[in-house]
């Protein structure tokens, strides 16, 4: 086994910026990797960050979501399932590891994996919130709930905008906005911080989605709804025409 990477090193020097690229793997499958001031980072680009696999379930998010249909199948009840310490531990280490992912991702302006990876550790938030034995451990995950929203409302949002949808992403951004207002407080200063700044990015963005000119298709929306409202059928008919093809214009 060789173990000195000096050359991998030299002949991708570091670059702050230029420290992003996704090549091919030796079995053909594409990977992520991040060039650090003293070596390389490698993520997968799908399933868990570092390739594991857990008994046979992509992530260990998925095997304890298992075992809690397991055991709601026995026992007719959620009531009394718990969620270790260990496994506390292991679900917050996978977090991390999903983490540094999707901030890559979102840079690079992949936003549909960013979902995906943000939408993974909401489900650890939910987990934990319901099932942790330890509010200790609750609050060292939930006081980063505010922040991995707003990730999770932003992508999604920049993705209904590609698609000309302003209307659904000022939707998605007024939800979380709302969302994390009605968060339960936590006690902490990272929770206090980071619903703060949640809030004023996403209402940022909203503001930046609302000033914005109304895009063709939402045009074509705002004008079926009249004509709806009208009686205007034929009109109608119409107009979803033509809002499917632009739909599939942008889906290609």
């Amino acid at each position: 086994m060789v173990g000195d990477i000096s050359d991998i090193l030299e002949s991708w020097e570091f670059d702050p910026d230029n420290q992003v690229r996704i090549i091919q793997a030796n079995d053909g499958r594409e990977v992520l990797q991040i060039r650090q001031p003293l070596g390389i980072e490698q993520y997968e680009l799908d399933g868990r960050p570092d390739g594991k696999t857990l008994e046979g379930r992509e992530c260990y998010l998925d095997l304890l979501q298992a075992q809690l249909q397991e055991y709601i199948e026995a026992n007719g009840t959620d009531e009394d399932f718990q969620v270790s310490r260990e496994q506390f531990r292991l679900l917050q280490s996978e977090g991390i590891i999903y983490y540094y992912r999707y901030l890559i991702l979102f840079q690079i302006g992949d936003f549909e994996r960013t979902v995906r990876d943000t939408e993974h550790n909401l489900q650890i938030c939910d987990l934990v919130d319901k099932y942790a034995e330890s509010d200790e451990d609750k609050n060292e995950i939930l006081q980063y709930r505010p922040y991995i929203l707003r990730m999770f409302a932003i992508a999604k949002a920049m993705i209904s905008l590609h698609q000309q949808l302003k209307a659904a992403a000022k939707e998605i951004l007024e939800s979380a906005i709302e969302e994390i207002e009605n968060m339960p407080s936590i006690d902490t200063p990272a929770f206090q911080f980071e619903r703060i700044r949640s809030l004023k990015y996403l209402r940022s963005t909203l503001k930046q989605v609302l000033e914005q000119k109304m895009s063709p298709l939402d045009q074509l929306k705002k004008q079926l709804d009249s004509a709806v409202e009208e009686e205007n059928y034929e009109l109608a008919a119409e107009l979803r025409d033509k809002i499917r093809t632009i739909k599939k214009e942008y889906e290609l």
